[in-house]
């Protein structure tokens, strides 16, 4: 795949991070009218539960994951009123602290983008195909369901 219209398209699922500034500015270019920009970060935290986190594993179906949160994003900018929205989601080996997921909701006014934003990372853990399992000091084990 090209890097640019990798590195552009505003539904991405990719090993490597990315840049929530790049991101947020591509998001608001060319768009006058964006009153308010939303923006979820989820990051790899070192625990769980009574257990400590050594690293995250996330796996996907790549096609039918990026045709969920193609049609959610969708979905969000008709419900809310949106004028765009990214979602990128990393897949691979994460550290704690590193960031996992990135929704992002660009609106005339912020209450859509706050509440799309928050839709969108609920039902990206509700109905795409992607799969977390954590390594701790007691082994491994795929997080079922979504928290």
């Amino acid at each position: 795949m090209d890097d640019a219209l990798h590195h552009t398209s505003p539904v991405r699922l990719q090993r490597d991070d990315f840049s929530v500034d790049a991101e947020l500015t591509l998001l608001r270019n060319n768009r006058p009218n964006a009153g308010g920009l939303a923006c979820f970060v989820g990051c790899a935290r070192d625990f769980s539960g009574e257990h400590r986190v050594q690293h995250l594993d996330f796996d996907a179906y790549d096609s039918m994951a990026l045709k969920v949160l193609n049609i959610l994003r969708d979905e969000a900018i008709a419900q809310f009123g949106l004028i765009d929205a990214r979602i990128i989601h990393r897949t691979g080996t994460i550290a704690a602290s590193e960031q996992i997921v990135l929704i992002a909701t660009a609106a005339e006014h912020r209450a859509p983008a706050l509440h799309a934003c928050e839709w969108l990372i609920d039902e990206l853990k509700r109905r795409a195909p992607i799969w977390k399992r954590e390594t701790t000091p007691e082994g491994q084990s795929w997080v079922t369901p979504h928290p």
